[in-house]
């Protein structure tokens, strides 16, 4: 009986007004409030829909229909998805829910009622939000400085996300890019983690994060000469700017140095020490120190001289003033001024 009925049923789907005369009349008598029905529902993926219909007591028979596709007649389940069910409260509501609504859930949904005077529908639209995801992005990456980058961020979502970067700097400063982060002759500043984010205000916004790294050759920031006393330890700095790290070397004259007794050089991430012991006489003098990476080399020179040579520039200005004070103050004393 059941079966030749649902056969029946699918044949007239095309005219389901027609179908709905083969429903039972054992279901309640209500008729369809349509000033109560919603054009639109958007829900997100993964929630619960509702789909709201309201009857009263003229209604002889109902239905649920999605594409022409009978979902429920009456209280009789079609719909093989375990997901779908109704919702009845007392005598006034034949309302669909379908849980953990997913995209191809998406589109019209039909309430139908037949009273003894005319069939009705209530039309609705589901809609189907989906957060913003991003599937792929670039990986961590490491170019020369002057060179062209391009990173990648690509996501997707309903309705599609926007997509912004930023360098995480102390400013984080928002950047001009979308899908695509282009970074023509890349500089040595704009190294650092990069940030990018896709939203589209269904849920909280998808962030992934790129590594950035750019190499550059050594430049020497800082050399460190020293003035030291026979007897006392004298110590000479390099600080060195390089991406990757470089490799030091330290010269006297054109000889190279290294550890040996009286001399210690040491070598801690961009800064190199050479120590020497015991200063003596011979010790005084030039020194060179060297800093290489596969980009380059740069060397700077450092003295270590003995107290009052005049090595240092603010020292020597500091006398040649006092003297020419002390000059002038000899000559106007002579010619009584």
């Amino acid at each position: 009986m059941l079966v030749g009925r649902r056969q029946c049923w699918r044949q007239l789907q095309a005219s389901f007004f027609r179908l709905l005369c083969l429903i039972p009349t054992g279901f309640p008598v209500r008729s369809v409030d349509m000033q109560r029905a919603t054009d639109n529902i958007t829900i997100r993926q993964g929630d619960t829909a509702v789909i709201r219909c309201y009857v009263d007591d003229k209604v002889s028979k109902v239905a649920w229909l999605n594409r022409s596709n009978i979902i429920f007649a009456g209280e009789d389940k079609w719909s093989l998805d375990p997901r779908v069910d109704l919702v009845n409260k007392g005598q006034l509501e034949y309302s669909l829910r379908i849980q953990k609504v997913d995209v191809y859930d998406e589109g019209s949904y039909t309430c139908s009622i037949q009273t003894k005077q005319q069939s009705k529908t209530s039309n609705v639209h589901l809609i189907v939000q989906v957060p913003a995801n991003i599937y792929k992005v670039s990986e961590d990456i490491t170019a020369n400085e002057g060179s062209n980058v391009t990173l990648s961020c690509l996501a997707n979502g309903r309705p599609d996300p926007s997509i912004t970067w930023r360098l995480l700097n102390p400013s984080a400063d928002s950047l001009d890019g979308e899908e695509y982060l282009d970074i023509s002759g890349i500089m040595r500043n704009q190294a650092g983690r990069y940030e990018c984010k896709a939203s589209n205000d269904v849920a909280t916004p998808d962030v992934k994060y790129v590594n950035v790294v750019v190499n550059y050759p050594p430049a020497i920031e800082n050399a460190k000469s020293s003035e030291t006393q026979v007897g006392h330890m004298g110590v000479l700095q390099c600080d060195v700017a390089a991406v990757p790290k470089p490799e030091f070397e330290w010269y006297r004259d054109d000889k190279r140095l290294s550890n040996a007794q009286g001399i210690s050089i040491q070598i801690v991430g961009t800064t190199t020490v050479l120590m020497i012991s015991n200063v003596t006489e011979e010790d005084y003098g030039n020194y060179t120190c060297v800093a290489t990476n596969k980009l380059g080399i740069q060397n700077a020179s450092l003295f270590l001289y003995r107290p009052g040579t005049g090595r240092d520039k603010n020292g020597s200005a500091c006398l040649s003033q006092s003297l020419w004070l002390l000059l002038a103050s000899i000559t106007c004393l002579l010619f009584k001024c």
